[in-house]
């Protein structure tokens, strides 16, 4: 039958994967792994269900094609360009409904605890300080139990879902990923976890939820929602909705750090497998809408001033400029690249050591904390909460120095200058049981929002003494470790860039004190400190060196800040993989990266392919359909004749379910486009068929709904052409076609991971 050899072959709902059918949910799976004695690395999962990238030009997309002519597709255009503006414009408001709570919900706790008779400036004096902490306590539990809380109605509003992104722009359907539950338990999540007091971002986060606005709005409809309905199935295909996913996160991270350049070039590095011109232009205007959007609502919104366009994303780095009257100041000099080049290195090592110690804290959640019940995973959330608060309140109280204060109008190094009444110079610098015209320095850093202590750590000098920022780093490079990976939604990117930021003044500190360079800039040190830790934990080149560059509005730093990155990046890369690349390796999923290794052409399709096949005739009955997709969990079907012919076409299995459900009668007419994408992305289940509304014994041809002239290879294919092919075509299933056109075997995504082709090339070499 065209070679196939008749065993059942186990697939996953899109993505065909050999094997028996796991027997444990796919939470167990997630939480336990598949482990190798040898490395103690998890597996990737069979279970998990492959994206199809690929057009499938069947007989009702052809009918499709009939109808379009330029007129029609001009307006198909118009309307994607109008659909991306809506993503990018939605995904600005996202952005602004969560800074603007963030802040006041943190100025409703602090505003609270500051106004209470158990202040803390008079407990000093009164001995009430556990009451005063007790009240700190009371609002940052409760302010993370509520984020907790929302992660249980939706897990995978957890993290910060970059990694989740990454697989789903990848080609891997994550469960949930980008559902309308998903935004708002991450959203509201984020808002309580942020304000809760935790060492987190909500810059992450942000990224998801551009994804999931992308992945929402083209759709017009809503599975949770089942009124919002509108009659336009043209972007219901996976092929569309990962270009506007690819636009919803390049918006996120406009939004994040008013960067739509860096933005649109982290879709790129980070997830995207496939890209082109029109793809570009899009999703650097969906950034742009964001930014602007989100720009324009918060200059009119703090500063009173709409169409002004102040604040151009939730963190903003400030202007970095010498005073005009130092005339031997400089921002970076040539001599300056090579202890720039030694705190890539210091920040590689950092940022590997993180990732190693939150590696191994994810594991032990997996192994020791996710089986239990979910009530545990709350409590884990509320033990980080308050050791957090305790250590911040502590370390404040005993560690901090009294420094002299600045005049009450301005706080300034000579170059840059906060805005500044003494509101604003009361609310930035913290007391603390410090005499008067003095201010505790550990305290300004510790109970300040982290993107206020990024600026003060990049534009004021002489303010925090080494002590206090060596001390501060290491509390909190711990606590940030601690926290990354708990159950509740949280972003890396800003806990990253203020702990780097400390490690560069640090040295610049250093280097002015002990060493005598008094003419170096401390803010610059800073900033390279954050980029070389920063890059040291995500291990982000291209997109980050531009996002910094955006986010400090100053070119020349570009050179220090690249170099500082590829240093980190290399380092980094000697001792584990990135944060976000260790966490897809934990959950097992099949990830593609960008090539293969050298030594993989050593294969050929034929040793890595699938050579049992499930498959159907071109005339078959409903019944022997629906037996052969409630006996296999695979959705696609090599189409063969009896008389060994050359068909090698390929019947998509939600398709098939689709049939099922609407052939009814003989007389029934061939299913339209359209009526096959009214029910993505939520296919009904086989086993949800009424059967006695089916004929068994009707005859179903389902050449027409085949794809007729998928990718193939041959057996002889080298892999690193295979990987090529499946993966920037995004393919869900490559046929294996001999040269008198039989299919003889399946090659899909697991059968491309670098731990599959690993153990065939010790098979390989085992048979030299």
């Amino acid at each position: 039958m065209a070679g196939c050899r008749g065993s059942v072959c186990y697939c996953c709902r899109w993505c065909c994967c050999c094997g028996e059918r796991e027997s444990r949910t796919p939470e167990e799976l997630t939480i336990l792994g598949e482990t190798q004695e040898e490395e103690d690395e998890i597996l990737p999962r069979k279970d998990y269900e492959s994206l199809d990238y690929d057009r499938c030009i069947n007989d009702p997309y052809l009918e499709v094609l009939e109808t379009m002519d330029n007129k029609k597709g001009r307006r198909y255009e118009a309307v994607k360009w109008m659909v991306v503006f809506a993503i990018g414009v939605c995904t600005g408001l996202v952005g602004l409904f969560v800074d603007f709570f963030v802040r006041l919900f943190t100025q409703l706790k602090f505003g609270v605890v500051q106004s209470s008779p158990l202040a803390v400036e008079e407990c000093s004096q009164k001995g009430c300080l556990a009451l005063s902490l007790l009240e700190l306590l009371g609002f940052n539990l409760t302010f993370v139990f509520l984020a907790s809380l929302l992660v249980l109605i939706e897990p995978v509003a957890a993290g910060s879902g970059i990694p989740e992104i990454k697989c789903y722009l990848n080609g891997v359907k994550v469960p949930g990923i980008v559902r309308l539950r998903t935004l708002l338990c991450k959203v509201f999540g984020v808002l309580f976890s942020v304000a809760g007091g935790l060492f987190v971002g909500k810059e992450g986060p942000m990224i998801h939820s551009g994804a999931v606005v992308g992945a929402g709005l083209p759709q017009f409809q809503s599975i949770s929602l089942r009124k919002i309905q509108f009659n336009f199935p043209y972007f219901r295909s996976d092929r569309d909705k990962r270009d506007f996913v690819s636009a919803g996160a390049a918006a996120g991270v406009a939004a994040a750090f008013g960067a739509p350049i860096g933005g649109t070039l982290f879709s790129l590095e980070e997830g995207s497998s496939f890209w082109n011109q029109g793809l570009t232009w899009k999703v650097l205007f969906c950034s742009m809408s964001a930014t602007f959007t989100l720009n324009f609502f918060r200059s009119g919104i703090q500063f009173g001033s709409w169409g002004s366009f102040q604040l151009p994303g939730l963190l903003n780095f400030g202007e970095f400029k010498c005073s005009d009257s130092d005339k031997k100041c400089h921002l970076w000099t040539a001599m300056d690249l090579g202890f720039f080049v030694v705190m890539g290195v210091i920040g590689g090592l950092l940022g590997a050591t993180f990732n190693c110690l939150n590696k191994r804290l994810a594991k032990y959640r997996m192994r020791n904390v996710h089986p239990k019940p979910k009530l545990v995973r709350v409590l884990e959330s509320l033990l980080v909460s308050l050791v957090t608060t305790v250590v911040v309140f502590v370390a404040s109280m005993v560690l901090g120095e009294c420094r002299q204060m600045s005049s009450a109008s301005q706080i300034s190094n000579g170059s840059f200058q906060l805005q500044i009444t003494s509101e604003d110079v009361n609310s930035s610098i913290k007391t603390f049981f410090c005499p008067n015209d003095t201010y505790n320095d550990m305290a300004t850093l510790f109970f300040n929002p982290q993107e206020s202590a990024i600026l003060q750590l990049f534009h004021q000098d002489g303010t925090f003494s080494p002590v206090t920022l060596a001390l501060f780093f290491v509390l909190y490079f711990l606590l940030a470790c601690w926290t990354y990976g708990i159950s509740v939604p949280s972003g890396l990117f800003v806990p990253s860039l203020l702990c780097g930021a400390a490690f560069g003044r640090l040295v610049a500190n250093v280097l002015k004190s002990y060493i005598g360079l008094g003419h170096i800039y401390s803010g610059t040190f800073a900033l390279i400190g954050a980029a070389a830790f920063l890059g040291g934990v995500v291990r982000m080149t291209i997109s980050l060196t531009v996002i910094l560059i955006e986010s400090t509005n100053e070119i020349t730093y570009g050179l220090p800040i690249m170099i500082t990155l590829m240093v980190a990046k290399w380092t980094g890369d000697f001792f584990n993989k990135g944060i976000y690349d260790i966490h897809v390796g934990l959950r097992g999923v099949p990830l593609l990266e960008w090539e293969t290794e050298v030594e993989m052409d050593k294969l050929r399709a034929s040793d890595i392919m699938e050579p049992n096949l499930t498959y159907v005739y071109p005339h078959t009955r409903i019944q022997s359909l629906v037996s052969i997709l409630r006996t296999t969990v695979h959705h696609a079907f090599p189409v063969v004749t009896e008389n060994r012919g050359n068909e090698k076409e390929f019947m998509k299995g939600n398709q098939l379910i689709s049939n099922n459900i609407k052939f009814k009668s003989a007389s029934q007419p061939r299913l339209s486009y359209a009526e096959m994408a009214e029910d993505y992305p939520r296919y009904p289940d086989i086993h949800d068929l009424d059967l006695t509304l089916l004929n068994p014994r009707m005859i179903v041809d389902v050449t027409p709904y085949m794809n007729p002239s998928p990718f193939t290879v041959s057996p002889n294919t080298h892999v690193s052409q295979v990987f090529n092919l499946f993966r920037t075509m995004g393919l869900r299933h490559l046929p294996v076609v001999n040269a008198v056109g039989e299919i003889v075997g399946i090659i899909t995504r697991h059968n491309l991971t670098y731990e599959f082709l690993h153990s065939r090339l010790r098979q390989h070499y085992q048979t030299l």
